[in-house]
């Protein structure tokens, strides 16, 4: 069975902290241990920062779903910022880090999958999965 967790959260830097207590609140649940739910909070964070910063124009709200089954969390983060073209994202230099531009390359080191669905005028939706070893 699947239990499904939803936060409605404001567009705001500050409530980062509190999406990232209460999925760390549910990781623990699930029965992952502290480097993976440190794991999954920083790939939570970038997640909520991206909607945050990519949704500043509109003033509104960001939902994230937690899932969580046995072994399993699936989170996804939820914009209606307006989406963007897949097709210019472009993998950051590593060599030459630049402020910015990391945060898609964190989530996906750090979560077992990542899906990224994003349609323009409409919003962004990133999907991260990680299994319990």
């Amino acid at each position: 069975m699947t239990d499904i967790f939803k936060l409605s959260v404001p567009g705001k830097p500050e409530y980062v902290g509190t999406v990232r207590m209460a999925i760390s609140c549910l990781a623990n649940n699930v029965g992952f241990d502290i480097e993976a739910i440190e794991d999954i909070k920083v790939a939570v964070s970038e997640a909520c920062t991206n909607a945050i910063c990519h949704g500043k124009d509109n003033n509104g709200i960001f939902e994230v779903f937690c899932e969580m089954e046995k072994g399993k969390l699936v989170v996804s983060v939820v914009d209606q910022a307006g989406g963007y073209d897949k097709n210019k994202y472009c993998e950051p230099c590593l060599s030459l880090p630049k402020e910015g531009g990391l945060g898609l390359f964190i989530i996906r080191s750090l979560m077992d999958e990542v899906d990224i669905f994003t349609e323009l005028g409409a919003g962004t939706k990133i999907k991260m999965v990680k299994y319990a070893r």
